[in-house]
């Protein structure tokens, strides 16, 4: 085979390989050129939409206005990037698109924080997410400010207008609780120091919220969350009450409810500290002054039953302990509830209760009899306690 090559062929084949890359010069600088004429995204400015922004919100509207400029800045990189690909719709679809529902989720984050401390702005979500094109390059001529001035703060870092801040008042609770039972005296005493620790939260946030919101951001972020508070913790109250003595009836929304001191200065009298328990006013021990006057229960005697079978002997004897374990708590809850309830309470609260006890008491005694032997029937006759006064 012939391996020599022809001047004419060495020539011809550099020939190819200079017009290679004379094209691949050319294509390079078509390349950067297009570059310089790449469209740039266009989107609406959002900062000046939001209104006023809580304090406690600006750090978060500041960082999601800065995210909307990083959307759109990786938005113009990519559309430098991509030329020349996909067809009509591309950059609708791979940029301008998803770029939209970046936009969505940032706008709608911003919206929700300033609504959680002031009422949260109604905006054109669609509106403002939507990007056009710059066909000629450029980008937004004004990006998202890096900052934004907080509501009632703009140019102030102290707080000077606290006093001439209104504060919160509310009606006082303790006095129509009626009289505690000693039992209830705690919890009484721990819910009436929330309900003070409520009044002076409400009073720091009018401070620390002054100019937000509109003319219901008062009532609807503070007055109307701390009446929710007030009426769960009143209702702790009677339902604490109710347990050992009658529940008081009390009008739960006119003492949620509170108002405004339009000139400051909190509640004249706070809740107390402390309450009197029934029965025990003024006594700091526990004394059973009233013990030897107190009326005991007296309960039947469990008799009649039959032969209990060897292997419910310890089942029988433990219920017939446990009956006379309940009747002396109830003797010991008449002593400490000396006072307490009205006409029905010793019924409702201690001899009702007792009743309950020993009926399951007594079917646990059948049922065990019953099991190795005929099941004696009618034991619940022995339930009913009466008192000894």
């Amino acid at each position: 085979m012939n391996r020599s090559r022809t001047p004419a062929r060495r020539w011809q084949i550099a020939g190819v390989g200079a017009v290679a890359v004379a094209l691949v010069g050319v294509g390079l600088g078509v390349a950067s050129a297009a570059e310089t004429s790449a469209p740039t995204v266009n989107c609406p400015a959002v900062a000046g939409k939001l209104g006023a922004v809580p304090a406690q919100a600006k750090a978060e509207i500041e960082r999601n206005l800065a995210l909307l400029n990083t959307q759109i800045a990786e938005a113009n990189k990519r559309l430098i990037s991509s030329q020349g690909e996909g067809g009509a719709n591309f950059i609708q679809n791979a940029i301008l698109g998803p770029l939209k529902d970046k936009r969505v989720a940032t706008i709608n984050r911003m919206a929700t924080a300033i609504g959680r401390n002031a009422a949260k702005p109604v905006l054109d979500v669609n509106g403002l997410a939507t990007c056009s094109l710059n066909q000629n390059g450029g980008g937004n001529a004004a990006p998202e400010p890096a900052t934004v001035p907080a509501a009632g703060n703009a140019g102030n870092t102290g707080n000077t207008n606290a006093g001439t801040v209104p504060t919160v008042n509310c009606p006082a609770v303790a006095g129509s609780l009626g009289t505690v039972p000693a039992q209830a005296k705690a919890e009484i005493e721990r819910n009436l120091a929330l309900l003070n620790t409520q009044i002076a939260e409400a009073n720091k946030r009018l401070i620390s919220s002054q100019g937000q919101g509109g003319a219901n951001f008062i009532q609807n972020a503070i007055l109307g969350p701390l009446k929710d508070k007030r009426v769960a913790t009143i209702n702790r109250m009677a339902t604490a009450i109710g347990r050992n003595a009658a529940k008081p009836v009390l009008n739960v929304n006119a003492l949620a409810t509170c108002s405004l001191n339009q000139n400051g200065g909190g509640n004249a009298a706070p809740e107390p500290a402390t309450v009197p328990a029934a029965g025990n006013a003024g006594n700091t021990g526990n004394t059973n002054a009233g013990a030897g006057t107190a009326p005991t229960v007296n309960c039947p005697a469990v008799t009649g039953l039959p032969a209990i079978p060897a292997q419910a002997q310890a089942e029988v004897t433990r219920n017939l302990e446990l009956l006379n374990t309940q009747i002396a708590e109830a003797n010991q809850r008449l002593i400490t509830s000396q006072g307490q309830g009205g006409a029905n309470f010793i019924q409702n609260a201690i001899l009702g209760p007792l009743a309950d006890k020993r009926v399951a008491v007594l079917n646990r005694i059948e049922t065990a009899i019953g099991r190795n032997a005929p099941k004696p029937e009618g034991l619940e006759r022995f339930a009913t306690c009466t008192l000894n006064q």
